[in-house]
């Protein structure tokens, strides 16, 4: 198992804690809420900390460009999901406090003042540090006023030619009602005066955004945001009027829409009205720019209907997810080195005729882990897929599909099988939030080509990463299973950091075959011998496991767990893990995102650490390791020790007993603990302090830069072994 933390390193105060949380006295219940974090400030916490990755100097300059989109645009999601989801507990006059002691009212009200903090360090982190930094990469943003003649021209040709024609100024007037507004669409709101008739009128003009947020220039260095652009150009829109202002605006909509799902006949039916609902949600957020008028900021919540704490003035540009498209220009040496994950050395090998091993028989000489993005999801995960799609011994391919890419390979995989005459059976999750348009679409196309297709099951979210393949062999059917911790998504297998195991273990491959009896049939009562099913037994087996290592600190003195997810709110979960601390056993927890879980409070969780870590990858693997008194306990799976994961969904996860696989993610594990340059550590009250290493010159990302260093070490030896 892995040990504490013993490299040398200082803590630094780098960002803002959104909240502090209340003082705990000597002795309170388990459920008293000061032992508790506030889930949304957690979650703003997260978002500060991504934010810190766009003030970091040592971060390359488009990297930080590409970190400033990625807190904007979480910060549109926290609203779309957790303020809308708020709003309508407020609005339905629920009391019930969070965990944490707080109203919804409350909640609102301490989100709203964290977010304006950070919506204004969002615009002075562009406008002060990314923006200037931009030009050591010849990428100059400019406003038209900086452009000088001949570029202005240019520009203004560029508008007459591509911008102007697709604009659609909408009047408001009593003869023109106030008009829709898109959600997330950059607006101009323009103030009109009739010269003879001196009377003000009102237009709204949205921004086009199908040639993305920035015009480049012919220079190729420079830049023009497109609405500065539409501004310079307004007149020829009102031609006979008079343009008073021109003041940016931009409107998020709730997302958090629920139905009782128990009363659709047809859920495919009840998701795709959701999505029609979704398009008309009400309004959370007003963003206008600093500059707008008071009657005009009262115009728009008049016709939105939207109160003074709705609105958000912004002290710079809005919608700063555009920024994105800077990120991805072409400058070497100023984005992070291209990274190409390795091909594990076990999907290498040849057989005794020289012929590369398929697949099936790799599988069948043992089991295989591989870790992505540093092992290549493509040679891996898509080739097991798409050679069981043209395997004439293949049978059946099921699957569960939660997300996936564009133009996905793993779906034309599953096509061509179904086409060659395999039975391939997909459960695809309709509720994948943001996915589910995209999602329904793939479910048609694979109906279309006689796939057996399941929407998800009602009530639950299919959240579990399982495959199964069924071959013909001489002793009879065979199946081989992959069991992961991410979506089966070729794009994101590049970016976020998932585990995967291939088996042909045939209790393993009995348990995933009654998994796809549940979800596409019924049988809510199934039972497994290996794998860990939520919402069946997976919060009880998880509370099993702790107490063991209660027991096991009781006995021997050498209770230990560590743990690595994406999130941890879950009560139950946390309470264990408290009476786990009391009784001395030592805990280190793994968590990326929000946590709930207060970490070094006498008494009741003195000897629990929790760490959060940051990097160019987005960490997401789940693992799950208990010391069982020197035989360690280790799982990877699909589930966050959340309520929702362990209540909601399907979820899968699976006890690990080939040792050498053991050890592989212990050390993992012991690595992330290690992690010296960017961990973030929780304290007491709520902050998190980001590790900085004594030596100025080492890595800014410790353990992904490691586990880097380390696949293309295995890459490089010339007589690499089965690697695991």
């Amino acid at each position: 198992m892995p040990t504490s933390i013993s490299k040398d390193y200082t803590l630094k105060d780098v960002v803002p804690c959104a909240t502090r949380p209340r003082p705990v006295p000597q002795r309170v219940s388990a459920s008293d809420h000061r032992l508790y974090l506030n889930r949304e400030m957690s979650w703003l916490d997260f978002n500060w900390r991504v934010l810190h990755q766009a003030r970091d100097g040592r971060v390359p300059v488009l990297e930080r460009a590409r970190y400033l989109s990625i807190t904007a645009s979480n910060l549109d999601e926290f609203f779309r999901k957790r303020v809308g989801g708020l709003k309508r507990q407020a609005a339905a006059g629920v009391q019930r406090l969070s965990p944490d002691g707080r109203t919804p009212e409350e909640q609102l009200r301490i989100a709203r003042e964290a977010v304006a903090v950070m919506s204004d360090m969002l615009c002075e982190t562009w406008e002060r540090d990314v923006r200037p930094a931009l030009r050591s990469a010849d990428v100059f943003v400019r406003a038209y006023d900086e452009l000088d003649a001949e570029q202005q021209k240019e520009a203004d040709d560029w508008f007459e030619e591509h911008i102007f024609p697709v604009l659609t100024p909408l009047a408001v007037d009593p003869g023109h009602p106030f008009p829709f507004i898109s959600n997330l669409s950059l607006s101009l709101a323009v103030v009109l005066r009739h010269p003879g008739r001196s009377t003000e009128h009102f237009a709204r003009l949205k921004v086009p955004s199908t040639r993305g947020r920035f015009l480049p220039l012919s220079d190729g260095i420079s830049f023009l945001p497109v609405e500065d652009l539409i501004r310079h150009n307004i007149g020829s829109l009102f031609r006979g009027m008079d343009v008073v202002g021109t003041y940016a605006f931009r409107i998020t909509r709730n997302a958090d829409i629920e139905r009782e799902e128990e009363e659709a006949d047809d859920l495919i039916s009840m998701i795709s009205d959701e999505l029609r609902e979704r398009r008309f949600a009400p309004i959370v957020r007003l963003e206008v720019e600093n500059s707008m008028p008071g009657d005009v900021c009262n115009l728009l919540m008049r016709e939105l209907g939207l109160q003074d704490d709705d609105l958000y003035r912004v002290d710079g540009a809005l919608d700063l997810t555009g920024t994105s498209y800077l990120a991805n220009l072409h400058r070497p040496g100023h984005q992070f080195d291209v990274w190409s994950p390795i091909t594990p050395a076990r999907l290498l090998h040849e057989g005794e005729t020289g012929d590369r091993l398929n697949m099936f028989e790799i599988i069948k000489r043992g089991d295989l882990l591989v870790h992505h993005p540093y092992e290549s999801f493509s040679a891996s995960v898509l080739r097991f897929l798409e050679e069981a799609a043209d395997d004439p011994d293949v049978v059946a391919i099921k699957q569960t599909l939660y997300r996936t890419s564009d133009e996905s390979p793993i779906v034309k995989a599953l096509v061509r099988a179904a086409d060659r005459g395999k039975q391939v059976a997909v459960l695809i999750e309709v509720k994948a939030r943001f996915d589910e348009k995209n999602n329904i679409e793939w479910g048609q196309k694979l109906e279309q080509a006689g796939v057996h297709v399941t929407y998800g099951l009602v009530g639950l979210k299919t959240h579990s990463k399982t495959t199964l393949v069924v071959r013909e062999e001489p002793a009879g059917l065979q199946t081989y299973c992959h069991i992961g911790t991410g979506n089966y998504n070729p794009t994101t297998a590049r970016l976020y950091t998932d585990c995967g195991l291939f088996t042909s273990a045939r209790d393993i491959g009995a348990d995933v075959i009654n998994l796809f009896h549940y979800l596409t049939g019924y049988a809510p009562q199934q039972r497994y011998k290996r794998l860990v099913v939520a919402p069946r037994d997976m919060r009880e087996t998880f509370i099993r496991l702790i107490r063991e290592e209660v027991r096991t600190q009781k006995e021997h003195g050498n209770g230990r767990i560590v743990a690595k997810m994406n999130a941890l709110d879950d009560l139950d979960i946390i309470q264990e893990l408290y009476k786990a601390s009391a009784a001395g056993v030592q805990i280190d927890l793994v968590v990326r995102g929000h946590c709930r879980l207060r970490p070094g409070l006498k008494r009741y969780s003195e000897n629990i650490r929790v760490i959060s870590i940051l990097g160019r990858f987005l960490e997401h693997s789940r693992i799950y390791a208990f010391h069982n008194n020197g035989n360690p306990r280790v799982f990877i799976g699909s589930a966050d020790w959340q309520r929702r994961n362990l209540e909601d969904r399907v979820e899968v996860v699976l006890e690990i007993d080939i040792p050498a696989i053991r050890s592989r993610l212990l050390r993992t594990l012991e690595f992330a603990l290690e992690d010296a340059a960017s961990a973030w550590e929780l304290q007491p009250d709520g902050r998190y302090l980001l590790r900085v290493p004594p030596d100025e010159d080492a890595p800014i990302y410790g353990l992904q830069q490691l586990l880097m260093d380390r696949a293309e070490q295995r890459m490089q030896e010339a007589d690499a072994p089965w690697d695991v």
